[in-house]
């Protein structure tokens, strides 16, 4: 044969054997196929399965909760608190304060316009200058006439002087001390009217009357002050308010049908409408021995155990009168929704929910108020738990919560 013709048949397909040996091959895909699906079906029945529960917050009540007599609402108010104004009336000239500002007692506030007095304090300081150089004037001619009166009663011992000339000295004398005495009054009134305009000008200071926290200014540099309203003018009536911090209490009308379960010293919780969380000790500390005939209230004043930079004026608060025993009350127990409780093994337990699985807990439950259950053991407040959901959850299972 050829060579290159018996080269040729060596590379031809054997059509014949690939169509005897196609049957294998697919019988092999049908196969890989099979056990594919088996393997997809066993995982699929057998995937971990998410169970959709209902579940509530373990709510656990304030310690104070049964210790409570009464509960009532007022506002934080301030025991000092002032409206600073002038004692004249005047033009502003400078004003030293803000709002916010810290002042302490004696502080000056503000200036008026002291021009008008301060002339005034001159002519007065003159008016004394001058009287008081009479009043040496007069001393001094006080002093020649009782000399002459002496020379002249010694003459009119010895028969050299006469009874008229020993008269016209004692008459001058007793004049220029008359006039002295006159004048040294004169000098006391100058004094008291220097002592006058120097009041008058230590007014234009305004100065802060206690130490405490500047609320408001109601005043600026050119306005008119007056200590007392001017209609409707623009006279301003105060130059700022200052309010003492450390005098803050709690104002509370409480109905009159229930002032007996209030007393002095009385322990009490405040919560500041701004800071819920926040229970503030405080106590009562007067009972106002009168009541408002148009509320029927009668107002009770309460203070801060400890004043706090977050406390201030006019805040909206809630109190909670308590018992005065000093006895430890014990720990309140958490409540739970009876629905969440579940009968095992002749026991009470519910489903936790931790880290997007349940959980199976024990509890010992105590009374029972309404649809609600107190756990005197189990489970403490801020835990949630499974009030609805499938009923063959079991430790572990995967949930998705719904509140």
């Amino acid at each position: 044969m050829n060579p290159d013709r018996q080269t040729l048949d060596e590379l031809r397909i054997d059509r014949a054997g690939a169509r005897r040996g196609r049957p294998y091959g697919l019988l092999f895909v049908i196969l890989l196929l099979f056990v594919a699906g088996g393997a997809g079906a066993t995982w699929w029945f057998n995937r971990p399965r998410t169970a959709v529960v209902r579940t509530v917050t373990v709510q656990q009540p304030s310690r104070g909760a049964e210790r409570t007599l009464l509960n009532a609402s007022g506002y934080v108010t301030a025991r000092r608190e002032a409206t600073v104004s002038s004692k004249v009336t005047g033009k502003v000239d400078e004003i030293f304060i803000e709002e916010g500002m810290r002042v302490e007692a004696g502080q000056t506030l503000a200036r008026l316009d002291a021009s008008n007095v301060e002339r005034s304090l001159e002519l007065a300081q003159a008016q004394q200058e001058s009287a008081r150089a009479m009043l040496n004037e007069t001393q001094a001619l006080l002093d020649q006439a009782e000399r002459e009166l002496a020379r002249v009663t010694q003459l009119a011992d010895k028969r050299v002087a006469t009874q008229s000339e020993l008269d016209s000295a004692q008459a001058e004398a007793k004049s220029l001390g008359a006039r002295l005495e006159r004048q040294k009054a004169d000098v006391a009134v100058s004094e008291r009217e220097v002592a006058i305009q120097q009041q008058q000008l230590d007014d234009m200071v305004i100065r802060a009357p206690f130490t405490g926290i500047v609320t408001s200014k109601a005043s600026q540099p050119g306005e008119m002050i007056s200590p007392m309203s001017a209609g409707g003018s623009f006279t301003r009536t105060g130059i700022c308010t200052i309010v003492d911090m450390d005098s803050l209490e709690i104002e509370v009308d409480v109905s009159e049908s229930y002032i007996n379960r209030v007393q002095p010293e009385q322990p009490v919780e405040a919560i500041l409408d701004s800071y819920p969380d926040w229970r503030i000790p405080a106590r009562v500390i007067a009972i106002i021995p009168t009541a408002d005939r148009q509320k029927a209230t009668v107002k009770v004043r309460v203070a801060f155990e400890q004043i706090d930079p977050r406390i201030l004026p006019e805040m909206s608060v809630k109190v909670a009168f308590q018992k005065s025993d000093e006895a430890t009350p014990a720990p309140p127990e958490p409540t739970i929704p009876q629905t969440a409780i579940r009968q095992r093994e002749g026991g009470h337990m519910v489903w936790i929910v931790h880290d997007g699985r349940v959980e199976r807990r024990a509890v010992t439950i105590g009374s029972t108020r309404g649809e609600q259950v107190t756990i005197a053991a189990g489970i403490s407040g801020g835990e949630r738990v499974v009030v609805d959901g499938p009923d063959d959850l079991a430790d572990g299972v995967q949930v998705s919560e719904v509140e």
